[in-house]
C-alpha cells in the first residue's frame, strides 16, 4: 500500500509530466499559465515537481 507522501509525490510527477506533454505539443505552459510567468509560486511548483520525481526514483526499487 502506498504511504500517502509516495502518492503526494506521484501526483506532482504526474502534473509535472502532463504540462511537459502540453510544453512538447501544444507550446502551452499550464503552470506558468495558472500561476503567472516565473512567479515565486511557479518556482515552488517546479521545485516540488522536481523533488518528487526523485522521490519517485525509490518506488520503482520498492518491493512492498
Amino acid at each position: 500500500m502506498m504511504k500517502i507522501i509516495d502518492k503526494i509525490a506521484l501526483v506532482l510527477v504526474i502534473i509535472g509530466a502532463i504540462n511537459w506533454g502540453l510544453i512538447g505539443i501544444f507550446n502551452f505552459n499550464l503552470v506558468e499559465t495558472i500561476f503567472g510567468g516565473f512567479s515565486a509560486l511557479s518556482r515552488i511548483i517546479y521545485i516540488l515537481v522536481g523533488i518528487s520525481g526523485l522521490w519517485c526514483i525509490r518506488l520503482i526499487f520498492d518491493n512492498d
